[in-house]
């Protein structure tokens, strides 16, 4: 067991700049810091990295972090290392001389956390040094690319037994945000875990929220989206290269400051792409799934998923990368049967061997589950985790939205029977551009208006009857047979509709107009200038980013920033309880912050009521050199009134000059029969001890300069 040098409360406050921790980072920390293993099954954005992070600073010696990109590492380390900490990262990115110099530094104790790739890790030369130095911890990042079942899947990772045994003697920390039970086992037998304590968060993603739409007019609906998410930062995921490209030309022909990323770049244009979307001058990523991973960009504001995932684990791996910083955030998946057929034949066409094949049609099967559910979206994937339960979320379409159940028999019979005049030969799409009565130069080529059930429900909208048929393929009444050109086909069920009049139940789909997506609260002129300030003090952030070579989010994260707007910390003892603001950052940024929210608040904030307002404008007068009586009498208020503003200042640590506001000898008075009375509390007995000579406004006065001096 390690010695503790510090308490893991007293490291969350002081480096990081929060009062409590949250679920069971607390549990981790102290599981850790008495030596044993862990296995940490925590969803992106809820606090993964400080179960690690916080163990590191409380033991004597350093923590090694095995994460597998380079830039996700170097993000971390920056956060880290502008929050007052020493961490450094190991990659091939360094020269020699900048190696040597790391070494020397780890060698010599300065370094508290050290973060490597697996490839260094399992290097034998590297276990054997790594041997002869103080690691308290070694911590395993993304876990899951251990396990042939997990999502990514990388073999370095399962050489990392190596060193975890030779380092058998530190405690060890496997950690992951999506992993279902089997993975779990694997994770833990294959890294060599000794007895791992397992932790399991709840999967709920409790600030994000989540939508699914059909595939057809899908720009239409991005740009609906994004009109209601102005300046927000966001990802949006495709299948292919050809389409991250083409996204994301659409969206700069509408004005959006987007760019795209995929594979077929070059690293360099790949990294220019990521470090732009980084450091906010980029605002939208259309991309394929190799992007997002690598970034620790905390104020992600949505995700949109313009084509279907291929499982649940990687569709909730990539929509965590939207509000990391535990604000709102809102995801949208696209989903279309099209889409299905190009991940079956993913699929089938692979080298896998059979077993894989069969483990990754389930995974399919499951997130078009998610994809048709009638019910909470939230549960199912929570189900799939192993996460049981009857409460609903809130927050998905579903749950906003309740579908209204209809009696749709008349309906399914007219579709089952179209299907069947048009010999089951034919996809979603055409089938309903017939019942609809299109006269397409598919239909009409075709000889399909000639069919008895040609324009049979051309009163029901295009939208509506592609959302009926699709329930009725969710229900089993119809299959599509995705080895003959996705053609409909009539199952055994689907036929007691048609020939024994089965009742058929279906729900009516929502329009697209009253998904709440894009509604916006009417807003006061108070929550208008508390929004208007956050854009100001992001602005502010990424100015000072810039000038420092870092990303805006290891500044302040946007959580932080909109405590900041509400709460507007007028003195540096108020900015120091605004959350993820600890003593580094309060030293490093405290004082900027505070004079630039000061500027705004007078300049922008005029016909708004801000508690504390009143105080900087006393001390923006007073600044200028006006004495008591002059700020009284310019401001139209008593005295009174604005020796209760300085001393206020005073005592929440504003560095205000104290020349002029009170003879030192009074001061010395108050102070010396202040302490002759037992440090009391109350005014009154110092106010008749000094024969009323000396004023009230004078003794809080005194009192709040010596105990600032203290």
């Amino acid at each position: 067991m390690k010695v503790t040098t510090s308490e893991p409360r007293e490291v969350l406050k002081s480096v990081f700049g929060y009062d409590q921790f949250r679920d069971k980072q607390e549990a981790i920390i102290q599981n850790t810091i008495s030596g044993k293993d862990s296995l940490v099954i925590m969803p992106t954005g809820g606090g993964k990295s400080f179960c690690y992070q916080i163990p590191a600073l409380c033991m004597a010696g350093f923590t090694l972090v095995i994460s597998p990109l380079i830039a996700l590492m170097n993000d971390q380390v920056i956060a880290l290392q502008n929050s007052g900490v020493n961490a450094q990262a190991l990659n091939s990115q360094l020269s020699p001389d900048q190696k040597k110099e790391l070494l020397h530094e780890l060698e010599s104790g300065k370094i508290k956390l050290l973060y490597v790739s697996p490839e260094v890790a399992v290097q034998q030369n590297f276990i054997n040094y790594l041997a002869t130095l103080p690691v308290n911890l070694i911590a395993v990042d993304e876990a899951h690319c251990v396990s042939v079942w997990g999502n990514d899947f990388r073999p370095e990772y399962a050489q990392l037994d190596r060193l975890i045994s030779k380092l058998s003697n530190v405690p060890h920390m496997a950690l992951t945000a999506t992993a279902d039970s089997a993975t779990q086992k694997d994770i833990a037998e294959r890294l060599g875990l000794k007895n791992p304590q397992h932790y399991l968060s709840s999967f709920e993603r409790g600030n994000i929220s989540s939508s699914v739409l059909p595939g057809q007019g899908r720009m239409k609906e991005i740009l609906n989206f994004l009109s209601a998410h102005p300046n927000e930062a966001g990802i949006i995921y495709t299948l292919s290269r050809k389409s991250a490209e083409q996204v994301a030309l659409k969206l700069q022909q509408e004005g959006y400051n987007a760019d795209f990323y995929h594979g077929r770049m070059t690293a360099e244009a790949r990294n220019s792409v990521q470090n732009d979307f980084k450091n906010d001058d980029v605002q939208i990523v259309c991309a394929t799934i190799a992007f997002g991973m690598g970034i620790d960009k905390s104020n992600i504001r949505w995700v949109i998923h313009y084509n279907l995932p291929k499982n649940l684990e990687g569709y909730y791996q990539e929509i965590g990368r939207s509000g990391r910083d535990g604000s709102p955030a809102e995801t949208l998946l696209f989903f279309s049967y099209g889409d299905v057929t190009i991940l079956r034949s993913f699929i089938e066409d692979s080298d896998a061997d059979p077993t894989f094949k069969a483990v990754q049609r389930a995974k399919l099967d499951r997130i078009l589950e998610y994809c048709q559910a009638t019910s909470c979206r939230t549960n199912v994937v929570l189900s799939y985790f192993g996460e049981h339960r009857e409460k609903q979320c809130g927050r998905c379409d579903i749950c906003r939205n309740p579908p209204k159940k209809i009696d749709g028999t008349l309906l399914s019979q007219k579709v089952l029977s179209g299907i069947k005049r048009l010999k089951e030969a034919v996809p979603i799409t055409t089938l309903v551009n017939v019942m609809r009565g299109a006269q397409n130069q598919e239909v009409l080529e075709n000889n399909y208006h000639q069919i008895k059930t040609y324009g049979a429900l051309k009163d029901v909208a295009y939208f509506d009857l592609f959302q009926y048929i699709t329930q009725l393929i969710n229900q089993g009444f119809l299959e599509i047979d995705y080895t003959s050109h996705n053609h409909l086909k009539v199952t055994s069920i689907g036929k007691t509709v048609l020939f024994e009049g089965k009742t058929v139940e279906l729900t009516i789909p929502v329009d697209k107009k009253d998904q709440d997506l894009d509604k916006k609260k009417k807003q006061d002129k108070k929550v208008e200038f508390e929004d208007s300030l956050f854009e100001a003090l992001r602005s502010y952030r990424k100015k000072l980013a810039k000038a420092q070579g870092v990303p805006a989010y290891a500044v302040f994260t946007d959580k932080s920033l909109q405590e900041i707007a509400a709460e507007k910390p007028m003195t540096m003892g108020a900015f120091s309880a605004i959350s993820g603001v600890g003593d580094a950052k309060l030293k490093k940024y405290g004082r900027l912050f505070i004079d630039y929210l000061q500027d705004q608040v007078i300049k922008t904030g005029k016909d708004v009521n801000v508690k504390g307002k009143t105080f900087v404008e006393t001390l923006q007068l007073y600044n200028q050199g006006k004495s008591i009586e002059e700020i009284a009498k310019a401001r139209n208020l008593n005295k009174s009134t604005i020796f209760s503003h300085i001393t206020s200042l005073i005592e929440n640590g504003e560095p205000l000059s104290h020349e002029g506001l009170v003879n030192s000898d009074i001061k010395d008075l108050v102070v010396n029969t202040w302490k002759e009375l037992k440090e009391t509390g109350e005014l009154k007995p110092i106010f008749d001890a000094l024969k009323e000579k000396v004023s009230y406004d004078l003794i809080k006065l005194s009192l709040a300069i010596h105990r600032s001096s203290l």
